[in-house]
């Protein structure tokens, strides 16, 4: 039975994704329209031909095209945000459309990103296609666990699906997407005792430092966030590795109800704390792209038709 979110946001994590960003030819609005309408049963029908792939998808439109389909916008819909610091910058690389495709089956995985991008047709002009894996126990190339700090059960749901705040557009989710493309020789150059503190966090065992012993420029310190009474900030994330024989790097990808939380990361990384502590991994990774979308309700995709 199709939920009124698209399955993508909070289902569990894959192990096959494709990201796929795409540009809108604007001449063809209307067919666009159409193809964005029958997504979810192209999509649900493909998930009952493979119920055993755990097949699941997410479809987001960024600023950059949402007037040309709806003349009401998600409250906090923007553009990605250009953020420098003194020795890192984040530049956007926004885009029209994004596809989040994953699944437990790399064929099956393909399929529907390839009925998907059919059904678009003319309408669309391909950016960018990312195949991503599991690697090991979910871990990231430089061999640390990702996602550990993930919400789990119905936590999912409150953290990344947008609700009564913004009526017109629940169940749908604000989605940010980077392209990291990691310095691994750089990396692999330092020690062990290194690397746990650049992440804060223990590289075998997966246990993160007790506060008073990470560094102020430890990555799970600078993504930690609190709010005015002390409770976690969090998002959704469905990051995952990508690699070929000259280029390795993670898929960051996060999803929830506001942007607002993933723009304070990005600063608390960027620009660090009151002192300028900032995040020691991004000495060894950069990121070639940095968009955002909305990922809407299945039923406000419905109603282009």
């Amino acid at each position: 039975m199709m939920t009124p979110y698209q399955s993508g946001i909070v289902a569990e994590a894959s192990s096959d994704a494709l990201f796929i960003t795409l540009d809108v030819n604007r001449s063809e609005i209307n067919n666009l329209k159409s193809a964005l309408a029958a997504a979810p049963a192209l999509i649900e029908e493909l998930q009952s031909q493979f119920p055993a792939a755990e097949l699941h998808a997410s479809i987001g439109l960024s600023s950059l095209i949402w007037d040309e389909l709806d003349s009401n916008r998600p409250s906090l819909l923007a553009t990605f945000p250009h953020i420098a610091g003194k020795d890192i910058e984040f530049t956007p690389t926004d885009v029209d459309l994004v596809l989040h495709i994953r699944s437990s089956r790399h064929d099956v995985t393909y399929q529907l990103a390839s009925v998907l991008f059919n059904a678009f047709g003319n309408s669309v002009t391909l950016a960018e296609e990312v195949s991503c894996f599991k690697y090991l126990d979910n871990r990231d190339l430089t061999g640390f666990v990702d996602g550990t700090e993930n919400p789990a059960g119905e936590q999912r749901k409150a953290v990344a699906l947008v609700g009564d705040e913004d009526p017109s557009f629940e169940h749908g989710s604000y989605f940010n997407l980077i392209r990291f493309v990691h310095d691994l020789d750089k990396w692999e150059q330092e020690d062990l005792k290194t690397q746990e503190d650049v992440y804060g966090r223990t590289k075998h065992t997966n246990q993160e430092y007790p506060s008073a012993e990470k560094s102020v420029h430890a990555h799970t310190k600078r993504t930690s966030l609190k709010d005015e009474n002390g409770d976690s900030l969090e998002i959704l994330r469905h990051s995952m590795p990508f690699a070929s024989l000259t280029e390795k790097g993670l898929m960051f990808a996060s999803y929830s109800k506001t942007p607002v939380i993933f723009n304070l990361m990005l600063e608390s990384m960027v620009k660090g704390d009151e002192h300028g502590n900032t995040d020691h991994l991004m000495k060894y990774t950069r990121a070639t792209t940095g968009q955002a979308f909305f990922v809407p309700s299945n039923k406000w995709l419905a109603s282009l038709s």
